[in-house]
């Protein structure tokens, strides 16, 4: 198919709703902004010879946390294909062009959300992980009473940069999860909704003064079996500060039968939820794979114990810039990767080594999947699997 792939205008939008629509579902009149310019949103059409839109892609230009540092990533969303040409590589087509856009500004590492992961594995992309949500039960919720020394107050829309400092806080001792900094994050919130996207009720903790817990949600409608809370941020930086706002959700027992609850394995409030009593979980599956492997070993932390080399070969052909033999050193918490001309007697593709990247996987469960091969010892590859497994807390 005779393709023209370009990135779309203001003018370009509407249509761009449209098809978006057909493949998601939504209303026929699109939301603001699904028709603005957005800062640091990078929109991608494939056009037909007629000069129809046949597919779209959406990247976001954002920043990721990984071992502690903020590395520059492009967040992929809204990939649609027009029915009558599925199937036919223009999604292919879209996801390479945005890759190679990506890694020209800089980025190092993308990830998106699959309605049909088969689809991104053959561009590279691994899945490695799932987005953390519980659905609870609120009269499974623990009453807990604010400890002493925790102050619960109702939050203004002045309160919204200290609810982001408080995420970052957080966030940062994770890898995966979003900055919620810069572009698309620092539009004003809408008229109707002050406190942000989905927030109706915002509740902070605060101890000497100091923020150190927030609670935002969506009280949606009605009081009966079906009523529930969608809770945007559960977030606490003290024990105290988690109990406290864990008791808040508690107290909707009597008019709200469930709460969905974001969930961060291993922070303050996953040690105070009754997640064994969790009634449904997310399935948004997430999928990572690397846009410019030197530069991501480059930019995140890892883990200041781990000192070592290994030398493995990389073979990505929708990022050829990729491929080639590479020898891996860490030391006290910096990464290098440098070309080699040797032989490798370890080889990658895209799907391996975003899996071992971003800690999601081991060398031994990558070689047993088939994404690592040759005569080398996969385990040598646990020092690039060296950080933590990947969480993500937002949906894109």
């Amino acid at each position: 198919m005779d393709l023209t792939v370009r990135p779309m205008t203001e003018d370009d939008l509407a249509e761009a709703w449209a098809l978006g629509r057909w493949a998601f579902g939504g209303p026929a009149e699109a939301p603001p902004r699904a028709l603005q310019v957005l800062p640091e949103t990078h929109r991608w059409g494939a056009y037909d010879a007629g000069g129809r839109l046949v597919g779209k892609v959406t990247d976001h230009e954002e920043r990721s946390w990984w071992g502690g540092r903020q590395v520059p990533s492009a967040h992929v969303s809204g990939v649609a294909v027009a029915p009558e040409v599925r199937g036919g590589g223009v999604a292919r087509r879209l996801l390479t062009t945005a890759l190679a856009a990506a890694r020209d500004r800089g980025a190092a590492v993308s990830a998106l959300y699959p309605t049909v992961s088969a689809a991104y594995r053959s561009l590279g992309y691994s899945v490695t992980g799932l987005l953390g949500s519980a659905v609870l039960d609120t009269a499974a919720l623990p009453v807990l009473r604010a400890p002493e020394g925790v102050v619960l107050r109702a939050g203004t829309p002045a309160d919204r940069p200290a609810v982001v400092d408080l995420y970052e806080q957080i966030a940062r001792g994770f890898d995966g999860p979003l900055t919620r900094r810069g572009g698309r994050w620092e539009l004003p919130p809408r008229d109707e909704q002050p406190l942000g996207d989905g927030v109706d009720l915002l509740t902070l903790a605060e101890q000497d003064g100091v923020v150190t817990g927030a609670l935002a949600y969506e009280r949606g409608r009605g009081y009966d079996a079906s009523a529930g809370l969608d809770v945007s941020d559960l977030l606490a930086t003290t024990p105290a500060a988690a109990r406290a706002l864990v008791d808040v959700l508690a107290g909707w027992r009597t008019v709200t039968r469930t709460v969905d609850v974001p969930v961060l394995l291993g922070d303050a409030v996953s040690a105070v939820l009754p997640l064994e009593r969790a009634t449904a979980r997310g399935t948004h599956v997430f999928m990572h794979r690397l846009v410019d492997v030197e530069r991501a070993v480059a930019a995140r932390g890892w883990p200041a114990h781990v000192r070592g080399s290994v030398r493995f070969s990389v073979v990505d052909d929708a990022a050829p810039w990729n491929s080639g033999s590479w020898q891996l050193e860490l030391d006290a918490g910096e990464g290098r990767l440098t070309r080699t001309t040797e032989d490798a007697d370890l080889v990658l593709g895209p799907q391996g080594l975003a899996l071992l990247w971003t800690g999601a996987g081991r060398g031994h469960g990558a070689a047993t999947a088939g994404l690592v091969t040759g005569p080398g010892d996969p385990a040598g590859l646990d020092l690039l699997a060296c950080g933590q497994a990947p969480q993500l807390v937002d949906y894109f």
